[in-house]
C-alpha cells in the first residue's frame, strides 16, 4: 500500500549553483520560452514498484512529487502539449550484467518480480493523474532515450516534439540518464528540480546541478507552468 508518511520536499538548488552555471555560459538558464505544441511531459518510473511502502526498489521522497507532477500535466494538457508515462519494464536475461553484478541478489528477484510488465508494482502509481489521452510506454534500460531501449524518442519526433521536461525517479539515476541522454539526441531538455526525487538531498543535489552546468536546464514547477502559459 502507498505509505502515508509525511517526508519533505528536497531543498532548492543552492543560489550558488544558479550563479555558477549563469557565469559559465551568460546567463542563469538555457531555455527562456517553451512552445507546449512542440513540448513533452516525460514523467519517468513513478510506479508502484517504487512509492509503495515496502516495495522493492521504494524511493520514499517520491511520494513528494505527485502534485506538482499533477499540476504540469494538467498545465502541459491545457497548453496544448504532450504528457509521457515511463514505466521501468526489466527482464534479467535481457539484461544479465545489471542484475548479476549491480544489484544485490537477495534483492534482484524482488526488483525482477516486480518490474514485469503486467505486476500488480509494474503499474504507474494511484495518485497521478493519468489521462487517455496520454502515452504510457516501457523503458528497458535506465535511461528513456537510450537507442535501442525505448521507442520513446521515435514516438516523440514523430509527433513533431522536439523538448522536453524530465520528471520522476530516480533523481541521479533515471532521470538523470533520461535527460542526458535526451541532450545527446537533440532534445531541447529541462529537469523539473521539484518534480523530481531520489534517496538523498544530497544525491538530488548534486544530480542538477551537474545537469544544469554542463547539459541543459533546471528549473522550478512554478515557472515552467508560467512559461507553458506564456508559450501558448
Amino acid at each position: 500500500m502507498p505509505t502515508t508518511e509525511r517526508i519533505a520536499m528536497h531543498p532548492p538548488l543552492p543560489a550558488s549553483v544558479i550563479m555558477a552555471a549563469a557565469e559559465r555560459r551568460g546567463r542563469p538558464h538555457v531555455f527562456d520560452s517553451i512552445m507546449p505544441a512542440k513540448s513533452a511531459l516525460v514523467v519517468i518510473d513513478l510506479q508502484r514498484a517504487f512509492m509503495d511502502a515496502g516495495a522493492p526498489s521504494h524511493v520514499a521522497q517520491a511520494q513528494t512529487v505527485v502534485p506538482n507532477v499533477n499540476k504540469l500535466a494538467a498545465a502541459m494538457r491545457t497548453a496544448g502539449g504532450r504528457i509521457v508515462w515511463v514505466r521501468a519494464t526489466f527482464d534479467k536475461s535481457g539484461w544479465p550484467n545489471f542484475f548479476d553484478n549491480m544489484v544485490n541478489p537477495a534483492l534482484s528477484g524482488r526488483i525482477l518480480d516486480a518490474l514485469q510488465d503486467g505486476a500488480e508494482l509494474h503499474a504507474i502509481h494511484e495518485g497521478l493523474d493519468v489521462q487517455p489521452a496520454d502515452m504510457i510506454v516501457n523503458k528497458y534500460r535506465l535511461s528513456a532515450f537510450l537507442p535501442g531501449a525505448c521507442n520513446l524518442p521515435i514516438l516523440l519526433r514523430t509527433a513533431g516534439i522536439d523538448t522536453v521536461l524530465i520528471a520522476g525517479c530516480m533523481t541521479n539515476v533515471c532521470c538523470d540518464s533520461s535527460a542526458r541522454d535526451a541532450v545527446m539526441t537533440d532534445f531541447k531538455t529541462i529537469m523539473v528540480e521539484d518534480a523530481n526525487a531520489t534517496r538523498t538531498d544530497e544525491a538530488h543535489i548534486a544530480a542538477l546541478t551537474t545537469f544544469l552546468q554542463s547539459f541543459g536546464d533546471v528549473r522550478r514547477t512554478d515557472e515552467i507552468i508560467t512559461m507553458l502559459s506564456a508559450g501558448r
